[in-house]
């Protein structure tokens, strides 16, 4: 089959959204006709693209010879329109309405606002004098994929167990409340994660699982920012109901501070990156929006449900004698 991408080949090609076929080639001239300042304009009453040609025989002279056969409809261009192909795909294919233009072109039809900057951006990177060649390639086996990722959900296991036996040695009865805020914010993930899978195609890459076990630490943290806070309230001698209110108050700022970061590193992350890196960045962005709902609607109304009875007041946690530890009352 021909490369869509041969400006010499005869291709079959169709549109962006599907609806037309075109038999297109050989190419009479590539985007570097056009300077780079294709515009989206209204044209006519209606929304264009208008962009200037670039003189001498490589810019103006050869799109106007190529105009001059479509206007007259020659057996090289049968159809009278003249299609633009960016990545093998027909992004517009508009009728030639005169032989020659002098220094610019406008394009017309049918356009939407956001059709229209979205030619004149295809416009613009294709008047852009660059070629793209492979520097490398790497063929990874589906048997190196698999153990790759078995390694990883193994790693990410062992770590997550070491942090949840430091919290049932320093927390006590605490680590509880952590482990099922871990799960309840892995099932919302998981359930985002299928979601997005379904609708837009997303996959759960080596680099997401990094970004998803990174956050943990982020969660993790989250806790001990409060277990912190509570053990202070309490060792000032306040009941254990006015420390869970108050320690958490105190603690969802820092928390909240802390999450904020995280995003705001993910994002940039996401924005100025691809490939792997912007997989780990979406992931470590939604495992840390993640920690904050589970903070919020999760974490703070089970401690301070807790706080309001026996349960944590017949049994040692952070570090404090159950004797100074009163469910109710007020301080």
């Amino acid at each position: 089959m021909p490369d869509p991408s041969d400006p010499a080949a005869t291709v079959f090609v169709q549109n962006a959204d599907g609806t037309e076929f075109y038999q297109l080639g050989p190419a009479f001239a590539t985007g570097e006709v056009f300077n780079s300042d294709a515009q989206a304009d209204i044209i006519s009453g209606g929304w264009g693209v208008r962009v200037t040609l670039r003189g001498g025989a490589n810019g103006a002279d050869l799109w106007n010879s190529g105009a001059a056969r479509c206007f007259a409809k020659d057996s090289s261009c049968p159809s009278g329109r003249m299609a633009i192909v960016l990545d093998g795909v027909v992004q517009s294919a508009p009728s030639v309405n005169q032989p020659s233009f002098s220094g610019g072109v406008d394009i017309t039809g049918s356009f939407t606002e956001g059709e229209a900057k979205d030619l004149a951006r295809v416009l613009k990177s294709g008047a852009l004098p660059v070629r793209l060649q492979v520097q490398a390639v790497q063929t990874v086996s589906p048997t190196l994929g698999s153990d790759s990722l078995r390694a990883a959900i193994i790693s990410g296991l062992i770590g997550v167990g070491l942090v949840l036996l430091f919290m049932l040695l320093y927390y006590r009865s605490l680590a509880a409340v952590v482990v099922v805020g871990l799960l309840v914010s892995g099932t919302i993930q998981w359930n985002v994660i299928s979601l997005l899978s379904r609708t837009n195609g997303l996959a759960l890459s080596l680099a997401g699982i990094a970004g998803i076990i990174v956050s943990i630490g982020v969660t993790v943290d989250s806790y001990v920012v409060f277990f912190e806070k509570l053990k202070d309230e309490v060792k000032a001698g306040r009941t254990l109901r006015n420390s869970a209110e108050r320690g958490f108050k105190s603690a969802w700022r820092t928390i909240l501070a802390a999450d904020i970061v995280s995003l705001l590193g993910a994002f940039t992350l996401w924005y100025l990156t691809v490939g792997s890196v912007r997989g780990f960045a979406f992931f470590l962005g939604l495992s840390t929006l993640c920690d904050l709902i589970v903070a919020w609607f999760f974490t703070r109304p089970t401690m301070l449900l807790l706080a309001r009875s026996n349960f944590i007041a017949r049994r040692r946690v952070f570090g404090v004698d159950p004797s100074v530890l009163t469910p109710g009352g007020a301080a």
